[in-house]
């Protein structure tokens, strides 16, 4: 059974070190036009692997000395009519870079910077949660994302 103190505590350290640091993670493009992102501290490893651009799909994967223990999978999109993508996806990673260290999934509940909102609304824990969460411009929802995860294979 997987350590659900020390879990949380890579997820934290893992997340922070790859997407939410922006370009200065390392990025590895697949064979099947994917990316993954590519985490080690200890008997852990985190692996992000997502397709996108606009819409993104992805999910997340942690090993314990080679097994799989944990897997998030996500799904996001910018509304259509709405064209500043950097201007979210920057919000999005300073968003992320602020993980709680409580509820290791996404960003904070919320968080503020200029004209844009980010939002986090989740239930459930490490070993099994779900959630979304959304970017408000000006008042209007202009990004979404889904997610869903906790442990796996904990049960021999």
């Amino acid at each position: 059974m997987t350590n659900p103190k020390s879990l949380k505590e890579f997820l934290v350290k893992a997340k922070k070190s790859t997407y939410a640091s922006g370009d200065v993670s390392k990025k590895v493009v697949e064979s099947d036009k994917s990316t993954t992102l590519i985490f080690e501290d200890g008997d852990f490893k985190y692996h992000d692997n997502y397709f996108g651009g606009e819409p993104y799909g992805g999910r997340e994967v942690v090993f314990f000395k080679g097994e799989p223990v944990y897997m998030m999978v996500y799904y996001g999109l910018v509304n259509e009519d709405f064209t500043d993508f950097h201007g979210i996806y920057k919000i999005l990673q300073k968003a992320l870079s602020l993980i709680p260290e409580d509820s290791p999934y996404r960003g904070p509940k919320e968080y503020s910077e200029g004209e844009y909102k980010y939002i986090n609304n989740f239930i459930g824990e490490v070993d099994n949660f779900s959630g979304e969460e959304s970017i408000i411009n000006k008042g209007k929802e202009v990004y979404k994302a889904k997610y869903i995860g906790g442990l796996v294979d904990q049960r021999k």
